[in-house]
């Protein structure tokens, strides 16, 4: 014999349904107001094509060659050369890889590259290529092609393993020359974004190698043509690729994070195209600024997502109150995901600060300790703090009641971004 339930609580249960869907009312109408009034302002907002240029930066780790990159096209260039002038193998992976001039020239360098004999490995990704035509993925019939599909069988049996983006950004020649960073592929991406990227030559590259492998043959893409394992050689803990998989629920670049940041003791330097960062981020860098870490992050002003600029809104009174210093860099999309801690620990990849780099989408972050190269990033950093404007707690304080509604109201939202 079944009891029916309690007269009192089906009137509390409509009433919380009714809530809940008054919350999602109200968060679609602030969505779609910002997203309009976005787009109005875009029309308007000038970005100035000469934002200053950090420069490129040289140097040596563990008996490997780097190059930092903050410029696009310098970048493209020597991504490009390396596979024109690949003997063996080549390696690609890419986020977004977009249908022109500069996405041309990249299909068209691994096709010649596969036509004299190179063997050529491209991963790419489904959903974030979406509005490119298909027609523009022609690729060398012995190009070996795995697109990460946008909805995928194994959703219904392991709904978290079958989850994730490839937000990766990769590329491998021969197994001695390994690029990594923020750098998607397009023409946009060369002149118009700061972003910094990382070219390893020697070693070191294998990390890069492996990163990509273990996707590649990971049973969850089902490849028929396996890459071998290679011999990493010398093994140096001083450069190290950190891998996000989520197909084996595998996600360690929050805890290099997490770790890196408790360790400070001078100073932090972090950019990052979106910050929604989870509670244990916030609190950690909330205890470094604390216990005396000067904590500085640099953060797009009006980034190419304007729910992503919002939701990171939300946690500025939270940084400002604890003296953090909130640089909001100026005219011109900043997408680098970097972080330096004491002249000494640097992180240079394809993660932001945000739930989906961190615990959904495949990425790939380089952590290097090394002096020489941190100071390389600190000067990167110092040059892209010239050109920002610090955002002061008054200033913050006084911001329209209608702002900090919106901020409010989208709370829920953060854990889906």
């Amino acid at each position: 014999m079944h009891s029916s339930p309690a007269p009192r609580a089906r009137p509390l249960r409509t009433l919380a349904v009714r809530s809940l869907a008054g919350l999602a009312g109200v968060q679609a109408a602030v969505v779609a107001t910002l997203v309009a009034t976005d787009a109005i302002q875009r029309r308007s907002r000038k970005r100035r094509s000469g934002f200053p240029r950090p420069g490129t930066y040289e140097g040596t780790v563990a008996d490997t060659r780097t190059t930092a990159y903050t410029y696009g096209e310098d970048l493209y260039r020597d991504m490009l050369a390396a596979i024109r002038g690949a003997r063996h193998r080549v390696l690609l992976e890419t986020y977004i890889w977009k249908g022109d001039e500069v996405g041309r020239e990249f299909r068209d360098a691994l096709n010649d590259a596969a036509a004299r004999g190179v063997e050529v490995y491209v991963m790419y990704d489904g959903f974030g290529n979406l509005v490119v035509p298909a027609s523009f993925f022609r690729f060398h019939p012995d190009v070996h092609v795995f697109r990460f599909p946008v909805l995928r069988p194994r959703l219904l049996l392991s709904p978290l393993q079958a989850t994730g983006l490839t937000h990766r950004k990769i590329l491998v020649v021969d197994d001695e020359i390994g690029f990594v960073g923020g750098y998607n592929i397009g023409s946009l991406y060369a002149t118009e974004w700061r972003d910094t990227h990382v070219r390893l030559v020697g070693p070191a590259a294998f990390e890069l190698s492996h990163s990509f492998a273990a996707v590649w043959n990971h049973p969850s893409t089902a490849r028929p043509r396996r890459l071998p394992h290679l011999n990493p050689g010398a093994w140096d803990s001083r450069v190290r690729a950190i891998n996000n998989i989520p197909a084996s629920l595998v996600y360690p670049i929050r805890s290099v994070y997490l770790d890196a940041i408790h360790r400070a003791r001078h100073h932090i330097n972090l950019t990052t195209a979106y910050f929604i960062p989870d509670q244990q981020i916030l609190d950690a860098l909330v205890e470094a600024a604390r216990r005396g870490v000067d904590v500085r992050v640099i953060l797009p002003e009006n980034s190419n997502h304007v729910l992503a600029d919002w939701l990171s809104h939300g946690f500025y009174s939270s940084l400002l109150a604890e003296g953090i210093t909130v640089l909001l860099y100026r005219n011109a999309m900043i997408h680098a995901k970097t972080a330096t801690i004491d002249g000494q620990w640097s992180i240079v990849g394809t993660a932001n600060i945000d739930r989906l780099s961190l615990g959904f989408n495949y990425e790939t972050t380089l952590e290097i300790h090394d002096e020489d190269f941190a100071a390389d990033m600190e000067r990167i950093f110092a040059a892209d703090s010239a050109n920002c404007r610090q955002l002061t707690a008054e200033e913050w304080h006084e911001r329209h009641p209608a702002a900090w509604f919106a901020e409010t109201v989208l709370v829920p939202l953060r854990p889906f971004l």
